[in-house]
């Protein structure tokens, strides 16, 4: 079997002798804990962090953006890592980065060896989130990873929901430094033998010749340039869109009238709908193209945004909306490159894609909060809203380029 310690290595692009649902379930287990490990934590970390210490929540949060913003630097690097040694070392080494992370974050004295940690932490996110994972199925499953893309995202949905709960009883047992330590002994634990043991090992492609050779684009993805951008600049949109409602939606929804109580319970709508989007792209994606799904995730988000400025009774439905296209966005941003583009190249060609969407993720968060302290709420989420209808925009163009590209 491939991957085992005894049997063949499986070749690269090819479709491994492990059976494939257990090579997704090994990623994607591994990936709610690697998310609730790492970008899910400040938001459970955050406070305790803040009283036991002293340090501003800002200076908290902004640790997260400085690793998130490393992430994205290093995508690049990754992709072609994977691209030439395939997903397994790569997502082993990312647990190992999480654990090391971790470690420090337990010790650190200072804000400055906090700060220190979170790079670690962000050189973990960057080796082993989303799109390293979906390089590594599109490495193992070339043209067929569609269907493995999608049941990883379907774990991945219940990140938060089992992490959040987690991170807090930890915290309260054994505090932040505690809950540190407990992470990084869930990573080295659970998630490094996940990836070790779960996905197949590849044939290391030899080095190329030169470094033009190296980062050279596959044949189709240099034929469609001005896909690739308009791809690449809608995922950017999106993520911006995705990353200011997520830190700003109490503020935002307790302006429009909502008590706390209510803001929370409606934002809680998103975590399920996102679930449930993705059920039912897995149920019947294959039968068109993603880059239909892509279109209804960027329609449904402009929708649900828009229902927020209505009456409060709407409210619900749009995060039901807007959850459902988030969702389905998750799945597009693997699907979806490596339909229009190919196998050839994938995981350098998501590494890239994946740059400027980490470090505009990265700035999300003081973008945000300045819309939101110098507009206000509503002109916030008007703003929101534009930005979604030109993500519509963004898409329109691929349709034409996607009738030339089988669906698989």
């Amino acid at each position: 079997m491939g991957g085992s310690s005894g049997g063949p290595p499986d070749a690269p692009g090819h479709a491994p002798s492990r059976p494939r649902l257990a090579v997704t379930a090994a990623i994607g287990t591994g990936q709610i804990l690697a998310w609730g490990s790492s970008y899910y934590l400040p938001a459970v970390l955050a406070e305790p962090v803040a009283r036991a210490t002293g340090w501003p929540e800002i200076w908290i949060i902004g640790a997260l953006s400085l690793g998130l913003l490393l992430s994205g630097l290093v995508s690049p690097l990754v992709g072609q890592a994977i691209e030439r040694y395939g997903g397994r070392p790569v997502l082993a080494a990312s647990a190992i980065l999480l654990a090391a992370g971790h470690l420090l974050l337990a010790a650190a004295p200072n804000f400055a060896v906090f700060a220190a940690a979170w790079l670690l932490l962000g050189l973990g996110m960057g080796a082993g989130l989303y799109d390293p994972a979906f390089a590594t199925l599109g490495r193992l499953y070339g043209a067929q990873a569609r269907s493995a893309i999608t049941q990883v995202t379907l774990f991945g949905g219940f990140a938060s929901t089992i992490c959040w709960p987690l991170s807090a009883l930890l915290v309260e047992q054994f505090g932040w430094r505690g809950t540190s330590l407990a992470y990084a002994a869930i990573d080295l634990a659970i998630v490094l033998p996940l990836y070790w043991f779960g996905v197949p090992r590849e044939v290391p492609h030899g080095a190329p010749a030169n470094a033009a050779a190296r980062d050279a684009p596959p044949p189709r993805t240099a034929k469609n340039r001005p896909a690739l951008i308009l791809l690449g600049a809608g995922f950017t949109v999106a993520s911006v869109i995705m990353t200011i409602l997520s830190v700003n939606i109490l503020t935002l929804l307790q302006a429009r009238g909502l008590t706390l109580a209510a803001a929370v319970a409606v934002g809680a709508l998103i975590g399920p709908a996102q679930v449930g989007a993705r059920v039912l792209e897995a149920m019947f994606g294959r039968r068109h193209h993603p880059i239909w799904s892509l279109l209804a995730s960027a329609v449904l988000v402009a929708g649900g945004l828009a229902l927020l400025l209505g009456p409060s009774t709407l409210i619900g439905a749009g995060f039901v909306l807007y959850g459902a296209g988030s969702g389905i966005r998750s799945i597009a941003r693997g699907t979806v490159p490596l339909a229009l583009f190919g196998a050839e190249g994938y995981a350098t060609l998501l590494g890239w894609i994946a740059l400027p969407i980490l470090v505009a993720t990265a700035i999300s968060p003081l973008i945000g909060a300045i819309l939101v302290q110098r507009l206000g709420a509503e002109p916030t989420i008007i703003l929101l809203v534009g930005a979604a209808v030109v993500n519509v925009a963004l898409v329109l163009p691929l349709l034409k380029l996607a009738r030339r590209t089988p669906a698989d």
